[in-house]
């Protein structure tokens, strides 16, 4: 599952692989603006307190219940 924060007027971060190193990949209205090696450098183009985790929940499933019968 990926991980990626999201900000006001469409920014997007995401951590991808630039040769062997990783990076914060910045898009906005997903457009591919810039990849950064650290988080200062991310800091230069977007407010980092503005962003935001985006938690993907699973979808369609629903919580297994367990049975009445397996209390009694």
């Amino acid at each position: 599952m990926e991980t990626r924060w999201v900000g006001p007027d469409g920014y997007e971060v995401t951590s991808a692989m630039r040769g062997h190193r990783q990076v914060l990949r910045l898009r906005r209205h997903g457009e591919y603006v810039v990849d950064c090696f650290s988080v200062e450098e991310l800091r230069a183009f977007v407010n980092l307190a503005d962003l935001c985790e985006v938690i993907s929940l699973p979808f369609g499933r629903r919580p297994s219940r367990p049975r009445e019968e397996a209390f009694r």
